[in-house]
């Protein structure tokens, strides 16, 4: 199955985009992995700058895409939960899955509402940057335990 992860604005931090890079070498193996970056809003209106971000993200899904949205409010899963949702989507036929983080302004509802699955990394707030880098570890860590591959506990 190929991963695809969209996030408004881009990695400025060259430490975190360097631990990026890392983790996408190391997810190589297991998944195909697409990444795609889309403009941030101007933040002159929260509002505004939240839905032109969800129309970008919507232009950049796929027909037939499963997505998953990052979201504070949504469900909290452990790795081994992750793992298993990952193979569920897999067996149920989905070829694609794409996951998206927003913006610094949170996520519109039209994504909200399209979205298959809102999930939760904390209930705290992260910076979006962290956020990526997060969840390529999980997805990482995620298909090390589906091939029950040791992994750091």
């Amino acid at each position: 199955m190929l991963l695809r992860l969209i996030a408004v604005d881009r990695l400025r931090t060259p430490a975190v985009a360097e631990l990026c890079a890392e983790l996408r070498k190391r997810l190589a193996p297991y998944h195909g992995y697409e990444e795609l970056e889309v403009r941030a809003g101007d933040g002159k209106n929260p509002a505004l700058a939240m839905r032109e971000e969800a129309e970008r993200v919507m232009r950049a899904l796929r027909p037939g895409d499963r997505y998953w949205l990052l979201e504070r409010e949504g469900t909290q899963l452990t790795s081994e939960a992750l793992a298993l949702k990952l193979g569920e989507a897999g067996r149920s036929g989905a070829t694609r899955l794409t996951f998206v983080v927003a913006g610094t302004f949170g996520a519109d509802a039209a994504l909200r509402e399209r979205a298959d699955f809102l999930w939760s990394l904390s209930q705290l707030t992260l910076l979006h940057e962290w956020v990526r880098a997060v969840v390529l570890e999980q997805l990482y860590r995620a298909a090390k335990i589906a091939r029950n591959e040791p992994y750091h506990h």
